[in-house]
């Protein structure tokens, strides 16, 4: 096998990648059994007008009959080619037979998002039988609940875009991309890819599922783990801990049930406020974290697509252009950057508490809205809102309640052109593109219901946005308010080598709600290592 990296084709070359490979390697394609790709990107940065490239990683598998020392020793000063390239990591198997756990008490996760999930699959890969408390419901039951409350506007507090089986991440993008550098990534990946997701995510530089199909994903996954001998307890919320001598000894739910525990995997999500609370109460060690607030904004996508593409937007062999925007001042310490960009996407209703509004962005796996929608997200930090340890939580509760009341009281949300916004009116509803979200909006002044700060940094962020996507603060495009969930607003704290809290024995914070992690990825992983603690007994 050889690997070839950084292998430039134009974007639209159909040729066969084993006829690409043999091109570059400069030997006849009869030579070349079959080339993988490993890694695929699109470089569209057009420097000096340049052509849009698609950048390939190919694995390329010679015959037999190649004339394989001639081929390495011409290509062995060529850094783009690793002639003994290493195999990609094995996936650990789920074993058969169940393994004794020595404390002879089934570990417990709460909460059964991607954390959750991970931790609870890599638990049955070692022969362990998690027990799994999710407070929402099945992945079925919770889809209809959502359409309802998009439709109706009548929200089910425990079954919402925020909680249920899959996490808030199954109502979103799905994307895949994250920070973190770990070799487990590539575990997530195939396991994702076995309960159904498109092959491609193992080697887009970009990769998403998209909300449609990480429905059947996360209901097969589940599938898995129950196989394995897990157990999975639907509207079963944690509600207690039992604590003796600093150990965990057992839990309860909201169904009235205690079960013994000595170890307990927290994969609550950021939304669990009523958890934090108890936890809290409890005398477990929880600090105030920084966070972000601020809006959706939606344009064409045609208009994202010719700010990336130029002339080639619209080829059927690119896919839809995303964007990533920052903006600075540190004069005035303010900064407002895009996070949550959803091509072809809609904005939703994010809401998981009565008479509190917030919102979310959503793609399918075709992103073919023809409408484009990111967050304008501004942080704020403790500073911003106040010293007690779960104030966040009451700040982001505060203007939840604000965006409740503007929007009408019915889970409307308010809506203002960006025309509007920058001169300080309010009334215009001449849209560039009509506003996705659902169960309705309502015309409003966001001024009114953002934190002053956050309103000054986006009014600031607007025109320097423009000039790096022209058309982005056009004067009918329209922002949807408010977005107030876009990480947790607190850390339960934990040892960073053992995952563990440092509160009590046998308790394990992960994933975006304990405060460390962002997004599928990085949660699922969280919950792995987490899991793999838990297993050699760190």
């Amino acid at each position: 096998m050889i690997r070839i990296k950084n292998l430039n084709t134009a974007f639209n070359n159909t040729e066969p990648l084993e006829k690409i490979a043999a091109a570059y390697l400069k030997i006849s394609d009869k030579y070349i059994k079959k080339a993988v790709i490993v890694r695929k990107a699109i470089d569209a940065r057009r420097y000096r007008n340049s052509p849009i490239f698609n950048v390939f990683t190919l694995d390329v598998f010679l015959t037999d009959n190649a004339d394989k020392k001639k081929l390495m020793k011409r290509l062995r000063t060529n850094k783009n080619i690793e002639l003994s390239a290493q195999p990609l990591p094995k996936v650990i198997p789920i074993v058969s037979g169940f393994k004794r756990n020595s404390e002879n008490l089934r570990p417990v996760i709460a909460g059964f998002g991607p954390s959750g999930m991970f931790c609870a699959l890599t638990l049955c890969r070692y022969g362990y039988r998690p027990i799994i408390l999710e407070r929402g419901r099945d992945i079925d039951t919770r889809h209809e609940d959502v359409k309802n409350f998009w439709r109706t506007g009548t929200l089910d507090p425990l079954s919402n875009v925020q909680f249920g089986e899959g996490g808030a991440g199954t109502f979103s993008d799905g994307k895949l991309t994250t920070r973190i550098n770990d070799a487990k990534i590539t575990q997530v990946l195939r396991d994702f890819v076995e309960a159904g997701a498109p092959q491609e995510i193992l080697y887009l530089h970009k990769p998403h599922i998209g909300t449609d199909i990480l429905h059947s994903v996360v209901k097969n996954i589940r599938r898995k783990i129950l196989a394995a001998g897990g157990s999975i307890y639907f509207l079963n919320q944690l509600t207690d801990l039992q604590i003796i001598n600093s150990k965990l000894k057992g839990v309860a739910t909201s169904s009235g049930e205690s079960i013994p525990c000595e170890n307990l995997f927290l994969g609550i999500g950021h939304s669990a406020r009523d958890t934090y609370e108890m936890l809290l109460r409890k005398g477990i060690q929880i600090e105030a974290k920084s966070f972000a607030v601020g809006v959706r904004i939606e344009h064409p996508q045609s208009l994202i697509d010719a700010s990336q593409y130029g002339a080639d937007a619209g080829s059927p062999y690119l896919p839809v252009a995303d964007y990533a925007l920052t903006w600075q001042n540190r004069e005035k310490a303010l900064s407002c950057y895009s996070f949550c960009m959803c091509p072809g996407g809609k904005v939703v209703s994010a809401s998981s508490e009565e008479n509190r509004l917030t919102t979310n962005g959503m793609s399918y796996y075709a992103r073919n809205t023809g409408i484009a929608n990111s967050a304008l997200l501004v942080p704020v930090t403790p500073a911003d809102f106040g010293g007690n340890i779960l104030s966040g939580m009451e700040f982001q509760r505060h203007y939840e309640n604000l965006a409740f009341s503007a929007g009408g009281k019915n889970y409307h949300a308010p809506v203002q052109t960006v025309g509007d916004f920058l001169t300080h009116q309010h009334g215009s509803d001449k849209f560039l593109t009509i506003p996705t979200y659902e169960p309705g909006i309502t015309l409003a002044d966001l001024h009114e219901l953002l934190p002053a700060k956050v309103s000054a940094a986006i009014e600031l962020a607007l025109p320097n946005f423009d000039k790096k996507i022209p058309g982005f603060a056009d004067k009918s495009v329209v922002m949807t308010g408010l977005e107030m969930r876009s990480s947790a607003p607190c850390r339960i704290i934990r040892d960073k080598n053992t995952f563990k809290s440092v509160s009590i024995a046998g308790l394990y914070p992960i994933g975006e709600g304990a405060g460390y992690a962002g997004g599928i990825m990085s949660a699922a992983i969280d919950g792995m290592n987490a899991a793999l603690s838990y297993i050699y007994k760190r």
